[in-house]
């Protein structure tokens, strides 16, 4: 790989499709931090992130499957 293929980050040597999908991964970090700014406010709901979100119900870093 030559010098202008690849960019020099802190001692690590970034490929050009490593540096394509950290741009992509940012890009829908953007837009799924943008939809989640334009829903409603839950009242009454849980504090923190939401608990079912990777499909079991978790609290305090215990997972719990109905």
């Amino acid at each position: 790989m030559s010098n202008n293929q690849a960019i020099k980050k802190s001692d690590k040597v970034i490929s050009p499709a490593a540096q394509r999908a950290l741009k992509e991964a940012e890009e829908r970090r953007k837009l799924r931090h943008k939809k989640e700014a334009e829903l409603e406010k839950e009242k009454g709901g849980p504090k923190g992130a939401e608990p079912t979100r990777y499909g079991d119900w978790e609290r305090n870093g215990i997972a719990y499957d109905f």
